[in-house]
């Protein structure tokens, strides 16, 4: 049976959902939850209508559909600036429909999705034929990455102008970096001269030697893997915000995992670079000790406790300026393999914000929720460009997610909509739950009961 038959199986038995139309939604009442305005926590009633938050008041009455929240509180629609959907190309690792689901599931009501499939959207026709696949099948707002060169081959830079005019602003070579310092110069100048935004992946393959799974540490090199040293990510970084401040042009790192990395991001803010970073939820929970397998092998490594630190105080401190996924399906037999020849990549969409809620901010009260859906929502769009998205006020979009800030439960492969199961968070406990996505007014996931 088809991987996806089988996840879809698995999830109506366990009482989840999802509803998705096309056709026009007549307004809706959102009533008696605890709303996430100006970064604190009011009861309010939301009134949608056409797509659109028209009213933010303590009561409202209307003779309309009622979404009752009581016992809920409402957070803006979620924004993840780092996803591979891996279709068209490979779909037997995920859809543009399953990997939509999977981020409606987590809360993510706009997702942007990385260029490494095949066609690669290096060209407009090809662009073309890309966005129209996604206006079919996605659930959620998904806005595709195009390659910075073509084919991902670091050889000529893409046609930013034409692929802009169709309202693509945004190029990434995700998963290799840009190899030479020339390209990159050409295609950040591109960049400055049509408004776009570089976002690179930054790794100097020069440092890392075939076979190479892990951090370049004792913890886990004394295991018989191959380490990948930390300058296989700064030095092409360095490289590139050198390069960026030379021509001005607008510049997004992508997955940060280095204290090194951090120190170049804050020295380039500094200088008054026009450039932004993400880290993703693995690197801020997860470090080079943790790693027991396949499913704790991603690119770039889990580091030392040190970086990982970095990582928290760079997010806290504005250097890093939001949390991205990376959300990396691989079919179980892909997984199964040994550690040097297991693909890169864990999926996260839909254990994300439960994760980080629970561990920074209902155990360590270290951040705020306003804090945490400002990384995950506020910080992201405007970065992006996204407008009328990310907060929760009169005239935004109607992309909010509906959660249980108190409901306990574990992390759990069987309820994942995606069609990867490759994930290290399998069984963790989590305190918090999506109940209900919306999208443009519209209820695209839902959770049915609480088992």
């Amino acid at each position: 049976m088809h991987n996806g038959m089988l996840v879809r199986k698995a999830v109506i038995k366990r009482g989840f959902g999802f509803a998705h139309s096309r056709r026009k939604i007549s307004m809706r009442l959102i009533k008696n939850g605890q709303v996430l305005i100006d970064n604190r926590l009011e009861k309010k009633d939301i009134l949608i209508d056409e797509g659109k938050i028209i009213q933010i008041d303590d009561s409202i009455s209307k003779d309309c559909e009622v979404i009752d929240a009581t016992g809920l509180t409402v957070i803006p629609g979620l924004v993840d600036v780092h996803v591979h959907f891996r279709e068209p190309g490979h779909s037997e690792k995920e859809t543009i429909h399953t990997g939509s689901l999977a981020a409606a599931h987590g809360g993510f009501t706009s997702v942007f999705a990385m260029p490494n499939v095949i066609p690669f959207p290096d060209d407009v026709d090809t662009m073309k034929d890309y966005q129209q696949l996604i206006k079919k099948e996605s659930v959620v707002h998904t806005y595709p990455y195009a390659c910075i060169t073509l084919e991902e081959a670091s050889k000529e830079v893409v046609d930013m102008k034409g692929i802009k005019e169709l309202g693509v602003r945004w190029f990434s070579d995700d998963g290799v970096g840009v190899s030479t310092p020339e390209i990159m110069k050409e295609a950040m100048e591109k960049a400055k001269e049509n408004d776009c935004m570089i976002v690179a992946h930054t790794e100097d393959m020069s440092y890392r030697r075939p076979g190479a799974c892990v951090h370049d540490s004792e913890v886990v090199t004394s295991k018989g893997w191959l380490g990948i040293p930390s300058a296989c990510e700064s030095a092409q970084l360095i490289r590139d915000l050198e390069i960026t401040k030379e021509i001005g042009n607008a510049y997004h790192a992508c997955h940060i995992s280095a204290k090194e990395s951090v120190e170049a991001l804050k020295n380039a803010k500094e200088s008054g670079s026009n450039v932004s970073a993400e880290v993703t939820v693995h690197h801020l929970l997860l470090e080079d000790k943790d790693v027991a397998g396949p499913n704790w092998k991603m690119n770039p490594p889990l580091r030392s406790h040190e970086d990982r630190m970095a990582l928290i105080e760079g997010l806290e401190n504005g250097t890093l300026d939001c949390i991205a996924n990376d959300h990396a399906p691989h079919t179980s037999e892909e997984k199964k393999r040994s550690m040097d020849k297991a693909p890169f990549g864990i999926v996260s969409l839909e254990s994300a914000f439960a994760l980080l809620y629970t561990e920074f901010v209902h155990r360590q009260k270290r951040w705020t929720l306003a804090q945490l859906v400002n990384w995950m929502s506020a910080a992201p769009a405007k970065r992006f460009g996204l407008e009328n998205i990310g907060q929760i006020k009169e005239g935004y979009n109607a992309d909010l997610v509906l959660v249980d800030l108190e409901h306990e439960s574990l992390i759990d492969i069987d309820t994942f909509e995606s069609m990867g199961k490759n994930t290290p968070f399998n069984g963790w406990s989590v305190n918090a739950q999506v109940k209900e996505t919306i999208v443009d007014g519209k209820t695209v996931w839902k959770c049915i009961n609480d088992n």
